[in-house]
């Protein structure tokens, strides 16, 4: 019995000794894996700062800045397809070939005007009388100084054309009872003068005014300005009497839900967009008015247009009605160019609208 009690006591000694022996060993194992981790740690913060700063650089490199990736969106944003390039490069061809046809369209069309006037029998003849340098030069001051009038006379007509055109075209655009009586004389008005001739106005102001009382003298420039301010409100009248119909009643309305008057709506409102509606046709009209101012030549009035004819009368050459002429196209051409210019960006501000 002793000696089965001994031996287990012997061996749990021996499994004690074995395991001391495995702890030791593990142990010693965890303090040279400790030694070497510190060692190593030492060698990594020597190296740390090179290390960071390399990591940095290639980090930013490799990471894309603010400005590059709003570029790069601006980019992608408006990047154009190829199909869009091939219809832009088959454009800019057609647009190529359109001005090479239209220039030599042109130079065709003056060498076949140049060869027909220079194999006329008569082109020296006429040559020396309507395109003669002497009597160009000689007739170019008197015509200049009456030049002056006219631009003098233009000036009155086109403040006086606005008022007048204004009031006739605010009374036929109203809805008031009161303003009836006003409004059937507006109507018969512009119904009379756009039926007159111009020249006629002129002959009947002109002349049918001074008899009122031939005591007193009026300056024929008064007159005429008089006939081309009250001939030229009719068509003006109508002008914008079609541009204030064109504003869109929502516009009345969102005028007067914000508290404007009847009046305010109406000038503040409704007129600046009638005008801009109808500013092409204000200008043909102005441009017209320009050549017509010299009509007043009928009354006596020593304008570009008299002058030239005095000049004619002295020498019987007609030069100096090439030189009104050339003065009246210098005068009317920017207008006309801008005319131009505006009708053709509001036709583009109109087809931007349906763009997709």
């Amino acid at each position: 019995m002793t000696r089965t009690i001994e031996l287990p006591q012997q061996s749990r000694q021996v499994n004690q000794l074995r395991h001391s022996e495995h702890v030791n060993t593990l142990n010693e194992l965890h303090n040279e894996l400790h030694e070497e981790l510190a060692e190593l740690n030492k060698h990594h913060h020597a190296l740390s700062p090179e290390t960071e700063k390399m990591e940095a650089t290639a980090h930013a490199a490799s990471t894309p800045t603010d400005a590059q990736r709003l570029k790069e969106h601006t980019v992608n944003k408006h990047a154009v397809s190829q199909v869009e390039l091939e219809r832009q490069a088959y454009r800019r061809k057609q647009r190529n070939k359109s001005i090479a046809t239209s220039l030599i369209s042109t130079v065709i069309l003056v060498a076949v005007v140049v060869v027909a006037l220079h194999n006329s029998p008569g082109w020296p003849r006429v040559k020396e009388t309507f395109f003669s340098p002497e009597y160009f030069m000689k007739s170019l001051p008197a015509i200049g100084q009456g030049l002056l009038l006219n631009l003098r006379i233009l000036g009155f007509a086109v403040v006086g054309v606005a008022v007048l055109a204004t009031g006739l075209a605010l009374l036929r655009t109203s809805k008031s009872p009161v303003l009836f009586p006003l409004r059937v004389l507006a109507s018969a008005y512009t119904t009379l003068m756009r039926g007159i001739p111009m020249i006629v106005l002129l002959y009947l102001i002109g002349f049918g005014i001074p008899g009122l009382d031939p005591t007193h003298r009026i300056d024929p420039a008064l007159l005429g300005t008089i006939a081309v301010v009250i001939d030229y409100a009719a068509y003006v009248s109508e002008v914008l009497r079609a541009g204030v119909n064109d504003v869109h009643p929502s516009q009345r309305a969102s005028a007067r839900s914000i508290g404007l008057s009847a009046s305010q709506t109406t000038w503040l409102v409704v007129i600046p967009q009638a005008i801009r509606k109808v500013t092409p046709a204000l200008m043909n009209d102005f441009i017209s008015m320009q050549k017509d101012v010299g009509l007043i030549s009928v009354l006596g009035a020593v304008d570009a247009v008299r002058a030239a004819q005095i000049s004619v009368a002295s020498s019987y050459n007609f030069t100096p009605y090439v030189v009104a002429s050339l003065m009246f196209i210098l005068m009317s051409v920017p207008f006309i160019i801008f005319s131009d210019w505006y009708s053709e960006r509001l036709r583009k501000r109109e087809l931007s609208g349906g763009t997709v």
